[in-house]
């Protein structure tokens, strides 16, 4: 069985119950309304959230690199709306109320899901990716929902608790141990050693937050814990309404898709596949899909916690927390109020800048956003028309702009930021092609190659018989033997206006693959091509590559350089989270305070 996502109709027809239902939460919140019963354990929850957020990319906008940036934004909402829809139902059947729970997307492309204990419940990408239907999403989402519920993070033990780590988490460094000869100490260290030692360092800012992050978001629990946050999530999405059956099907989709190794993605952090496809399926045979039941009003009291704690947030966090209350329920008094708040701060941090530094390109897409999101939902809401001005202002200003920016183009006087900014502002303008290819050419001198790529694509394919379009077109056949950078040769290799251009490019693309320098180089390529053509050779080399820094870690550690080792944690922390130089380096970290 598979559940559909309400349309904007069924919100709009509800709005007007679940608006009195929201006023009466706000009042005076119901016996059993959503709290936040543990606000020192849900602000530490909720800056790791923000933490693995800015380490890996997410947030309110969704995928953020090489898009058009109001067709992934779009993208990127409707797809966080089917989890928040499917998740919601099934929440709402747990019948938890220590904390709100909450729905995130993170780019990763490692197919995982993982909660934290302040109910932040996370879905990568490469999850969404693997095209699961209703039933198992639901079944997925029970599971992570589970965890939270029965308190797992609480009661798990693996050197220190989940919570001390929390505890520990804004303050904080990290000792890296090893030992003299190189091998991964079996034994924790409290307290840095001196330089030289060889026995452990003190890594402290950027490297200790990746720790932190890496071992919170990328543990695994128990076969215990599998087995009750399986058994509870498929028990409250059967009586949510969907298939029973989707656990089963949940684990046999991802095990036919995905190699069974603790190294690669769930099954690392949701090991014990084989009993729990035999549980999942014995389970499902026992229990029955119920009639489906709206999660409105549970959704409305999430959104009323959220919003009732946005006055305790820190300032850094309440963008979080806005974007939160909008996916628990996007319409209604509230969610207008935070919508038009974030547009109209950004618009006026932006109007600050002088004229020719403003991006009203990225302001009036951010309206036009806001302002489609409201008419679907809401058509008679009163903040259209407000919008609808600010809106027509930032388009007039802009408009007003353009004989200034062409000047300046045509003096040949500018910084790369400019023409970035003008292909955002006016990006069907005669001048486009122009700008693009002067853009790649000031990018490939930056090094910034893919960037460069799709800059000189642009150029070519906005005006493929013009000078600029033929210069792009030279441009990209005498990059593409030299490139070094793999995301830049797949899209190369990806476009079909050449094929020799093509084929150039895939055979460069096959000869470095595997013998690459950077772990950031392989890195980028696996996120932006999670499916690419050469996917296989650059994980391994990207793994190869963050094992010798691990060892260079190990060097400068006994050497007492410990610039030079916390520069590597964070290459291997930020660049292979998954891979086993990284869990080393996760095993052996000690918190020191």
């Amino acid at each position: 069985m598979s559940s559909a996502m309400p349309s904007r109709q069924h919100l709009r027809s509800a709005a007007p119950t679940v608006l009195a239902l929201f006023v009466l939460a706000l009042a005076s919140p119901p016996a059993g309304a959503q709290q936040i019963a543990d606000p020192d354990l849900y602000g530490k929850s909720l800056r790791v959230a923000h933490e693995a957020l800015e380490q890996y990319g997410g947030g309110e906008d969704g995928r953020s690199d090489e898009r058009d940036e109001g067709a992934g934004e779009a993208a990127g909402d409707a797809e966080l709306a089917r989890v928040a829809e499917i998740g919601y139902r099934v929440a709402r059947e747990a019948r938890y109320e220590k904390f709100p729970l909450t729905f995130h997307l993170i780019d990763m492309p490692e197919p995982n899901a993982f909660a934290l204990p302040g109910g932040q419940l996370f879905l990568t990408r490469g999850m969404l990716e693997m095209g699961l239907d209703d039933d198992m999403l639901a079944a997925l989402l029970g599971h992570e929902i589970a965890h939270v519920v029965l308190d797992h993070h609480g009661r798990m033990q693996r050197r220190a608790t989940l919570m001390n780590l929390l505890g520990q988490a804004l303050v904080i460094g990290a000792v890296v141990g090893a030992s003299e000869d190189g091998r991964r100490d079996p034994g924790p260290y409290r307290g840095p050693e001196p330089y030289g030692s060889g026995r452990g360092e003190l890594v402290q800012g950027a490297a200790a937050t990746s720790l932190i992050v890496n071992e919170l978001l990328l543990r695994s629990f128990s076969r215990e814990h599998e087995d009750e946050a399986d058994e509870e999530g498929q028990r409250w999405a059967a009586a949510a309404g969907f298939d029973p059956h989707g656990a089963e099907k949940l684990m046999a989709h991802m095990g036919a898709r995905l190699p069974q190794s603790k190294k690669y993605g769930y099954w690392r952090t949701h090991p014990f596949f084989d009993e729990r496809v035999r549980a999942g399926r014995v389970r499902g045979g026992l229990l029955k899909a119920q009639p489906p039941k709206p999660a409105d009003e549970f959704r409305v009291r999430t959104q009323a916690a959220l919003v009732t704690y946005l006055d305790k947030a820190e300032p850094e966090l309440r963008p979080l927390v806005e974007s939160e209350a909008l996916t628990a329920w996007p319409a209604g008094a509230a969610a207008e109020g935070i919508r038009r708040d974030r547009l109209q701060r950004r618009r006026d941090a932006e109007l600050l800048r002088p004229k020719l530094e403003r991006d009203y390109g990225a302001l009036v897409r951010a309206y036009r956003g806001q302002i489609a999101a409201v008419e679907a939902l809401t058509p008679e809401s009163a903040l259209l028309e407000t919008l609808r001005g600010e809106l027509e202002a930032l388009e007039a200003d802009a408009a007003a702009l353009y004989p200034e920016a062409r000047k300046v183009l045509a003096e040949g006087v500018y910084e790369t930021a400019f023409l970035e900014r003008f292909l955002s502002i006016w990006p069907e303008s005669a001048e486009a092609p122009e700008v693009a290819l002067l853009l790649g050419d000031a990018l490939s001198r930056l090094g910034r190659q893919t960037d460069a790529v799709g800059h000189y694509l642009r150029a070519w394919e906005a005006a493929p018989g013009s000078a600029e379009g033929e210069r792009a077109a030279l441009g990209l056949r005498n990059l593409a033997s030299y490139l070094d950078r793999l995301a830049a040769l797949q899209k190369l290799a990806a476009q079909e206006r050449d094929e020799e251009l093509a084929r150039l490019a895939r055979a460069r693309l096959e000869q470095i693959a595997g013998v690459f320098d950077g772990i950031e180089n392989g890195a980028e390529y696996l996120r932006r091509f999670p499916d690419g053509e050469v996917v296989e050779a650059v994980r391994a080399r990207v793994d190869s590559l963050a094992d010798k820094l691990y060892a260079e870690v190990v060097v400068y550690q006994a050497l007492g350089d410990n610039t030079k080792a916390v520069e590597r944690i964070n290459q291997i922390l930020t660049h292979a989270p998954l891979s086993h130089a990284a869990e080393q380096l996760r095993e052996r970290a000690v918190l020191d305070t």
